[in-house]
Order: C-alpha cells, then sequence, then structure tokens
C-alpha cells in the first residue's frame, strides 16, 4: 500500500452528493486512519423530478442526509455536511453558484481537523455538482499548502457514450486499487445503505477504484471540449457558464499564480 501512503492518515474527502463518495471511495476510505466526508451539497434539487415521490425538496434531503450517517457509520467515516456552514445551504446542482461561501467553509473544516490530504471528484463534466467539488478542493488547497488527490465517477466519452470510474485523460500518475474481500463487502453495504438513490450494482464497478494527484486543470474551460454529460441531460447550465464561474472566483481571489 506504499502509493497510497498520502491517503492513509487522517484525510477530508470532499464530494458533492450523499453516495458520490462510496462509488469513488468506499474501499480506500476503510484503508484510512480517519476518513472525514464533506458532502458539499444537501443532496435535493429543485426540480420536483427528483423528490416528488418524498412529498417535499427538504424531505427528501433529509433522507439522503440520513442515509449518509448510516452509511458511513458502515466503516467509521465521519460525515461533515458542509452546506450547513453555508447561509442558505447549498441545493444539488448549484454547487457551482456558491464558491466563496463553499470554500471558506471547507477551509474553516481542514483548519479543524487538520487533515494530511484532501480527496475528491474529478473534472470531468458529468455533473456539474461534481466538477465544482474538484475546483473547491483545488482552491483549499492550494491556500492552505494541502496535496489534493482525485478520483473519477463518470463523464460521456467524445462520441457520447458513457464511461464509468476512469479518467477521460491520463497523467500517468494514476494509482489503481482492486477491491475484494471483506472490503468490497463492506463497500456493498454501505453502497445498498443508499436506498433512496435506487442504486444497481451495473451502473458503476465496486472491485476497481482509482486516484491519483489533481491534474493541473485549466479551470476557466470545460473539462472536455465535447459536450458534456450534464449538458446532453439538457441541465440548465452549461460547462462553460461553470468555468466563467470558476474563473470569476480565481480572478476575484488571485490564486491563478498561487
Amino acid at each position: 500500500m506504499d502509493e497510497f501512503q498520502p491517503l492513509l492518515g487522517t484525510a477530508v474527502v470532499l464530494v458533492a452528493h450523499p453516495d458520490d463518495e462510496v462509488i469513488g471511495f468506499g474501499a480506500l476510505m476503510q484503508q484510512m486512519k480517519k476518513a472525514i466526508v464533506a458532502f458539499a451539497t444537501d443532496g435535493a434539487p429543485r426540480d420536483d423530478y427528483f423528490w416528488k415521490a418524498y412529498g417535499s425538496r427538504e424531505t427528501y434531503a433529509e433522507i439522503r442526509r440520513q442515509e449518509a450517517r448510516e452509511a458511513l457509520s458502515i466503516i467509521g467515516a465521519n460525515p461533515v455536511f458542509l452546506w450547513e456552514r453555508v447561509p442558505g445551504g447549498i441545493a444539488d446542482q448549484e454547487l457551482f453558484k456558491h464558491l466563496p461561501a463553499a470554500i471558506t467553509a471547507l477551509e474553516q473544516l481542514i483548519a479543524e481537523v487538520r487533515p494530511g490530504c484532501l480527496l475528491t471528484l474529478a473534472y470531468e463534466g458529468g455533473h456539474p455538482d461534481h466538477d465544482a467539488a474538484c475546483f473547491i478542493a483545488w482552491a483549499a488547497g492550494r491556500r492552505m499548502n494541502l496535496p489534493v488527490w482525485e478520483g473519477p465517477l463518470y463523464h460521456r466519452r467524445r462520441d457520447g457514450s458513457g464511461a464509468v470510474q476512469t479518467f477521460p485523460a491520463k497523467s500517468g500518475k494514476e494509482i489503481e486499487f482492486k477491491v475484494e474481500g471483506e472490503i468490497l463487502e463492506k463497500k456493498l453495504q454501505v453502497f445498498h445503505a443508499y436506498k433512496s438513490q435506487r442504486l444497481v450494482l451495473n451502473g458503476f464497478r465496486p472491485e476497481i477504484e482509482q486516484f491519483r494527484p489533481i491534474m493541473n486543470y485549466d479551470f476557466t474551460s470545460p473539462p472536455l471540449p465535447w459536450k458534456l454529460n450534464y449538458e446532453l441531460w439538457q441541465w440548465k447550465m452549461t460547462g462553460e457558464e461553470v468555468a466563467a464561474e470558476f474563473a470569476s472566483y480565481l480572478q476575484s481571489a488571485d490564486l491563478q499564480g498561487a
């Protein structure tokens, strides 16, 4: 496990939504001395398509919070609901609109727990919140001199086909963790604790996890030069709009040369 050493102490795992952490890092977290999982949004979009069956957006958000607590208790990880530390909260799909407050909240958490590194989601255009989580971790890590690692969840290839748990582009520093035995069994228990998400095993690869030190992204441009996953889903934001928020933050915070 030598190549994983930077990730095996106390780590803050910044994800966008409850269940991101188990798909991307459910095995690796079991190897950490202490895993603190920071959920950046409440996991409940404003569109009632996602929460209609639960009666209200707030009820759905509370269910997702309870599931996160139950899920992480299985592996002894500690949940932190970062969106609660932001005035007015942060709804699913809107993290890119709350960058200054979210970055401040993450930096406060880092000061509290003093982790050895940050682990987050890749900049891959799968979901705007995943991309924003990547940017937020990068910005906080840069300002607080912490190493940042990333792992992929999903994106679209140039031809529009879907790809899961593989980076769109390689840096040469990728590490693959093969998950088996008791660690895999516990990961699947965590996975199935997210009942509201109706997750199915054939939607991801539970036996594989990938990580690397975060790439040197140009956050002022979309992550991929073709149509992003959430653009193909016809959501209300584009990759250009999300990247414009990153660029605006960089300009105001003067982080580009940090």
